[in-house]
């Protein structure tokens, strides 16, 4: 099987990268990322010289580009490429717009023309809006973003099911918690909570600290895309949960004690505008129809991830300052220049 992973060096893209070929043999990846501040190819270092892996740089919003590489035919695409933090589309929401809207729109006309058998569509759990307490959404709930992010995601949602309807394109799209685990840019709150924790800084904390999220270990929705890949039905929506939710206080009080570290670190700071008070979803219908179950419980993930990162303060230094930036130009221009040469 031949893959086509857009926004393959992000944080959820990467991961899934390294599961797929490490627990399929049998499938080869092209990742296409434009390589935005949030585009890491230091995530997948180790599979620069991989025989079933190869980089290629491009932006989903250009149609050129997405030509080019959909010219070379695949099996399925699996759209990670997005803008993703909320924080920054409330400050500017144009690239926003460009990418997740946009370019999701060229990705879909180009696999509409190139007949993909099966195109996999990376959404969020924030288009619901908030969740009122002890309720959770199922896939049918409405839509209701509160955030110019989870606007543009609803939007690229409602893009991809039009596809369905309209050219019977077998899209699925597959909406998800908040992600946690390695290599995760670290302007995210556990990231950014470990990196701070480290370095003895203060923690900041939206108002009261009580907004509720679900949390799930990125590796376990890599196998939830593998399921939806495998035996998902083209045109269905699926909600990917653990389906306990716990205050954004409680997850750092639980770092610090991981870390120990005294809990006069957190600061509390002015809650951000349309912060959506509870994240909530009902996974009973990916669980049911493709027996997917998380598999990471969250004491253990968390863990997991604190000791990655501080296993990895190099790669975190270098993501915090911008360093990685030059990963592209110091290992894969270099070897494109060299293979240039040899040919030439």
């Amino acid at each position: 099987m031949k893959l086509l992973v857009t926004g393959g060096a992000g944080f959820i893209g990467s991961n899934f990268i390294r599961w797929v070929l490490s627990s399929r043999p049998g499938v080869c990846v092209i990742n296409f990322d434009k390589l935005t501040y949030a585009g890491n190819l230091e995530n997948l270092a180790t599979l620069a010289s991989h025989p079933r892996y190869e980089f290629v740089r491009g932006d989903v919003a250009d149609p050129d580009a997405v030509a080019s590489v959909f010219a070379r035919s695949f099996d399925a695409v699996i759209h990670f490429a997005a803008e993703t933090h909320v924080d920054r589309s409330i400050e500017d929401s144009s690239p926003f717009l460009r990418t997740n809207v946009l370019g999701t729109h060229v990705l879909l006309e180009a696999a509409r023309r190139h007949r993909i058998p099966r195109f996999l569509h990376i959404s969020t759990d924030e288009v619901y809006g908030s969740a009122p307490l002890a309720h959770c959404f199922a896939e049918d709930a409405r839509l209701v973003p509160a955030s110019p992010y989870a606007a543009s995601k609803a939007s690229a949602d409602l893009l991809v099911l039009s596809y369905v309807h309209t050219y019977n394109l077998p899209a699925i799209i597959l909406r998800c918690t908040n992600n946690y685990g390695p290599f995760q840019f670290p302007e995210k709150v556990i990231p950014l909570m470990i990196a701070n924790a480290l370095e003895e800084k203060p923690l900041p904390v939206y108002g009261d600290g009580l907004h509720e999220r679900d949390w799930l270990f990125v590796t376990d929705f890599c196998r939830a895309i593998g399921s939806a890949l495998d035996r998902g039905i083209p045109g269905e929506v699926y909600n990917v949960s653990t389906n306990l939710t716990r205050p954004n206080l409680s997850l750092v009080e639980l770092i610090l004690a991981q870390l120990g570290k005294s809990h006069s670190l957190i600061q509390h700071v002015t809650d951000r505008p349309g912060h959506d008070r509870r994240y909530s979803l009902d996974s009973t219908k990916i669980r049911r129809q493709l027996g997917w179950e998380p598999q990471v419980a969250f004491e253990e993930g968390i863990q997991r991830t604190i000791n990655w990162y501080r296993t990895n303060r190099a790669w975190l230094d270098r993501a915090r300052s911008g360093e990685y930036r030059d990963f592209y130009e110091r290992h894969y221009l270099r070897r494109e220049a060299t293979l240039s040469s040899i040919i030439r």
